[in-house]
């Protein structure tokens, strides 16, 4: 039985079929998203050995499914495509995609793909940095999954945790509305449950001495600092 688990992003039936039995014949375990949406949606590619990724998929451009799980995720991705050109294969490559296939695909191959690319993600480890961030007195293990402010754990939801890794990897920089929802939620989400994860981690960061602030860039998005910020025309910490 091979310890691993694959992500397929289709929405045509027979390829769908084909796939999920070739990969349950070798020994993966199996989990299937029939949109763009849903593959970006909720964390999915986050616990995921391996992105299997159709770019024909019709409800979001696959070039754009590609890029929002690269920018989650390390991931291995191997693309699907009824385009052979020269030129989608480079936006594929360019888009974050580790390999190309062209469909029809043979499984035996697409089985020998996700092997390599299971090798190259076991060979490759993570990145050196990629497991602790720190801003201010505030400390991510992102391996653990636990943040803590002076050697005190703060208790937050996945959702939370992905939100304040974010802006702790961009930390001092304004994060767009767009490019949060986006990488948290997918594309077309709405700005509300994004206000609501703002608030709420606010409240769990509170006033901790050293813990940094979520700062809100009127209309814009949001920053993290590591101190309290002078007041700063268009910049606040309301709720909004």
């Amino acid at each position: 039985m091979v310890d691993a688990s694959l992500l397929v992003v289709a929405d045509d039936p027979a390829l769908l079929r084909m796939l999920v039995d070739g990969f349950d014949a070798g020994g993966y375990a199996v989990s299937v998203a029939t949109t763009g949406a849903a593959a970006l949606a909720d964390g999915a590619v986050l616990e995921i050995d391996v992105v299997i990724l159709d770019l024909d998929v019709v409800d979001i451009d696959g070039l754009d499914v590609c890029r929002h799980v690269r920018l989650r995720t390390p991931v291995p991705i191997v693309v699907l495509s009824a385009d052979h050109a020269e030129a989608r294969l480079i936006a594929t490559l360019d888009a974050g995609a580790d390999d190309f296939l062209i469909k029809p695909v043979s499984m035996p191959e697409l089985l020998a793909r996700v092997r390599v690319a299971l090798r190259h993600r076991q060979t490759l480890g993570p990145l050196p940095g990629d497991e602790l961030l720190q801003v201010g007195l505030l400390r991510l293990d992102l391996s653990a999954h636990q943040a803590m402010v002076v050697d005190q754990p703060l208790d937050l939801t996945p959702k939370e945790f992905a939100l304040l890794t974010l802006l702790a990897r961009h930390a001092g920089r304004v994060l767009t509305h767009r490019m949060i929802l986006d990488h948290l939620w997918g594309p077309g989400q709405a700005l509300d449950p994004l206000r609501t994860q703002v608030s709420q981690l606010r409240r769990k960061l509170g006033d901790r001495p050293g813990a940094p602030r979520v700062v809100t860039a009127a209309g814009v998005g949001y920053r993290l600092l590591d101190e309290r910020p002078v007041d700063t025309p268009g910049l606040n910490s309301a709720d909004d």
